[in-house]
C-alpha cells in the first residue's frame, strides 16, 4: 500500500465530510431547542441545584456547635475523700502566664522523685543513742562511697551525757550503730569503775575513699565503704586521756578495751598486726565467708624506765660459781702433776753442777731461695 499525500484524495473521501459539516450543526441546535422547558418549568429547574455544583467549592470544615450530635459519654467517679487535693498538681497562674501558649513550662515544673523510705537501720537510730543526722549517698569510682550513710556527731549515754566524736564520722547506719553501742554498753561502764566518765572519743579516721594501707592501686579499704572507724583514743571527764596503744596504760584496761571491741567488730588491727597500726585501733564490720573475724592487737608490757648499762656486782656471800671441767683440762692437770714431781730433782741437779754459761748461739739471717728458670 502506497500512503503517499498524492493518493491521499483517492483513498479518504475528504470531500463528503465537509458537506455534511453544516447539517450536523442544524442537528444539534434543532435537538438543543426541542430538550429545553419552557415557562415556569424553566424556572423551577434553574432554582434546583446542579448535582456537580459542590464539586469545586471550596469546603471547609464545620465547627462543632449544638448542632453536633451528642454521644452518650459516662461521668468519672466521685474523688475519694483520702486522696490528695488536685490544687497540688494545678499550674500555678502566673506560671501558665509566662508561657508563650499558656500552658504550664515542663521543664521548669520537673515531676517530684520520690523520697526514699528509711531503713530499720535508721530507725533504731534515734536521737537519744546518738546524733547521726543522715546525708545523700555517696557514689564513687572504683566502687568507693556507700548507702543509708549518717554523720556521726556525738553518743548518748544511757544518763543523758554526750561522748563527743571529734571530728565527726561519716559511716554507714550499720557501723555507726555498733560503736555506739560499743560506747554505752562497754566504754562507759569502764571508766566509771576507773571513777570518771568518758566525754570523747578521738576519730583518727573515717571515711576516705583510698585503698588499703594507703597504698596506691591496693584493694578498696572499708574506710572507702563507710564502714570502718580508727580509735586512737579517750578523754574523760576529770582532763586525762588514755590512748590505746600507750604502753604506760594499765594492761588490765587495754585488754578490757581489746576483748570488748574484738566481741563486737569483725575487724580489729592494732600493735602487733602490721607497722600500719602501731598508733592507733582499727575497727570494722567487713563480711566474710563463714562469719570469719579477725583480732590482731598486741598489749605490749610497759617498758623499764631506766635501762641497766652494767651488770651488777656478785654479792660477797655468793656461792662460787661451778664450773664444768673440759676435758682438755684432765691432760693438763696429769701433765702438771708429773712436772711438779720432777721439779724437785732438776733442782738438784742443777745445784750439784757448776754454773757455766752456755754458748750463746749465732743467729743466721734467713736466705730466700731463688727459683731457677730452667729452659730447655
Amino acid at each position: 500500500m502506497n500512503f503517499t499525500a498524492q493518493n491521499a484524495s483517492r483513498k479518504w473521501a475528504y470531500g463528503a465530510f465537509r458537506r455534511i459539516e453544516p447539517a450536523m450543526v442544524t442537528v444539534a441546535a434543532v435537538a438543543l431547542l426541542l430538550g429545553m422547558p419552557a415557562g415556569p418549568a424553566m424556572a423551577a429547574k434553574a432554582s434546583r441545584p446542579s448535582p456537580w455544583a459542590d464539586l469545586f467549592r471550596d469546603v471547609s470544615p464545620r465547627e462543632r456547635g449544638a448542632t453536633a450530635r451528642r454521644a452518650a459519654v459516662p461521668l468519672p467517679k466521685p474523688r475519694p475523700s483520702e486522696a490528695p487535693s488536685a490544687e497540688r498538681d494545678a499550674p500555678d497562674k502566673e506560671q501558665q502566664a509566662s508561657s508563650p501558649n499558656g500552658k504550664p513550662d515542663q521543664q521548669a515544673a520537673p515531676a517530684p522523685q520520690p523520697t526514699p523510705q528509711p531503713s530499720a537501720c535508721r530507725l533504731a537510730l534515734t536521737d537519744a543513742i546518738a546524733i547521726a543526722p543522715s546525708i545523700p549517698d555517696i557514689k564513687g569510682a572504683g566502687g568507693c562511697g556507700g548507702e543509708d550513710l549518717v554523720r556521726l556527731e556525738a553518743i548518748v549515754l544511757p544518763d543523758k551525757r554526750r561522748v563527743s566524736v571529734k571530728p565527726a564520722a561519716i559511716l554507714r547506719c550499720p557501723m555507726a550503730s555498733a560503736l555506739a553501742e560499743w560506747i554505752r554498753s562497754d566504754i562507759a561502764p569502764l571508766a566509771e569503775r576507773l571513777g570518771s566518765t568518758v566525754t570523747d572519743l578521738d576519730n583518727f579516721d573515717s571515711f576516705e575513699c583510698r585503698g588499703r594501707n594507703r597504698i596506691v592501686g591496693a584493694k578498696l579499704s572499708e574506710h572507702g565503704r563507710a564502714n570502718a572507724l580508727d580509735v586512737r583514743a579517750f578523754k574523760f571527764a576529770d582532763g586525762t586521756s588514755i590512748s590505746l596503744t600507750d604502753r604506760t596504760v594499765p594492761r588490765g584496761l587495754r585488754e578490757s578495751v581489746l576483748h570488748s571491741a574484738c566481741t563486737r567488730f569483725s575487724t580489729v588491727l592494732g600493735p602487733g598486726s602490721d607497722w600500719y597500726h602501731e598508733d592507733h585501733i582499727h575497727l570494722d564490720l567487713m563480711e566474710r565467708r563463714g562469719n570469719y573475724r579477725i583480732c590482731q592487737w598486741d598489749v605490749w608490757d610497759q617498758l623499764p624506765q631506766k635501762a641497766p648499762l652494767l651488770p651488777a656486782e656478785r654479792p660477797e656471800e655468793a656461792p662460787p660459781r661451778e664450773v664444768a671441767a673440759k676435758p682438755d683440762d684432765a691432760k693438763s692437770g696429769a701433765k702438771s702433776d708429773a712436772k711438779s714431781d720432777a721439779e724437785p730433782d732438776a733442782e738438784k741437779s742443777n745445784a750439784e753442777k757448776p754454773d757455766e754459761a752456755e754458748p750463746a748461739r749465732e743467729e743466721k739471717p734467713a736466705k730466700k731461695k731463688r727459683r731457677q728458670n730452667r729452659r730447655s
